[in-house]
């Protein structure tokens, strides 16, 4: 079965844009919305592993495109958004998806050029994005946005201080944004998954006991997979969530439930 057949059509006619697209969690989001319709745009600072995301998507008979960004650097974001609505004449969904872990230390110990990383690309990606996206999307007369936040951005988590303080603040810019511009009928809202061994997460977190230590604080006794969180972002973005917006959604498998 097809992913159009499986997913339906919710995206068909639309324009999604999805930086750090090209692996893990924003790989699954760019499968997810091209299988609902969406002409996908691949962003991502490797252009390279952009393109062929971009290829395979549209070996399977989907609509994408790859596209450099460096969410660190504003220009570059805005370079980005640009050329989106140039091309396309429009923005539907913009999904702020690109981060990093960090590593796993105490404050004391946190090397300073990883904190200074992490909250770069965590936290001022997502300010570069909304910042180049809300002005298209106002301009058209609305649109979604949708800004990866963590479960880590709801609670704490010893030795992630970087990756927790950056979370909590995604979460924290959202809700301002959606205040700011929900009369110009723009929804933005914050995905916020647990646990899930992508490239990003197993960097920080080998392969080994700790990921069963770390599944088991989960009631439903698993970490995530990146399609159940591209779900809930593709819904997000979708019509049926229309009077969505300002909020963070859990997609934590329990963890949170204690």
């Amino acid at each position: 079965m097809s992913s159009a057949a499986r997913y339906g059509s919710r995206y068909t006619g639309k324009v999604a844009w999805v930086s750090g697209g090209a692996s893990g969690l924003g790989e699954a989001c760019c499968l997810r919305l091209a299988g609902e319709g969406a002409q996908v745009v691949v962003a991502d600072i490797d252009e390279a592993a952009a393109q062929a995301t971009a290829n395979a998507l549209c070996a399977d008979g989907h609509k994408a495109i790859a596209m450099h960004c460096d969410v660190t650097d504003f220009e570059s974001v805005e370079k980005a958004i640009q050329a989106t609505s140039g091309k396309f004449g429009r923005l539907d969904l913009a999904v702020n998806n690109a981060g990093i872990a960090g590593v796993l230390t105490d404050i004391v110990q946190y090397p300073i050029e990883t904190w200074n990383k992490v909250i770069a690309i965590n936290l001022n990606g997502v300010f570069h994005g909304l910042r180049a996206q809300i002005p298209v999307m106002v301009k058209q007369g609305g649109g979604a946005i949708v800004n990866m936040a963590s479960l880590l951005g709801t609670v704490g988590f010893a030795g992630a201080s970087a990756y927790c303080a950056a979370k909590h603040a995604v979460i924290g810019i959202t809700k301002t944004a959606a205040l700011e511009f929900g009369g110009a009928k723009v929804r933005i809202n914050a995905v916020c998954p647990s646990f899930i061994k992508t490239p990003l997460t197993l960097a920080s977190i080998p392969e080994g006991p700790a990921w069963v230590e770390i599944a088991a604080k989960h009631a439903l006794n698993r970490c995530a997979e990146p399609q159940e969180v591209a779900a809930m972002v593709a819904f997000l973005g979708s019509g049926e969530a229309g009077y969505l917006t300002g909020a963070a959604y859990l997609v934590d498998g329990g963890y949170t439930a204690v």
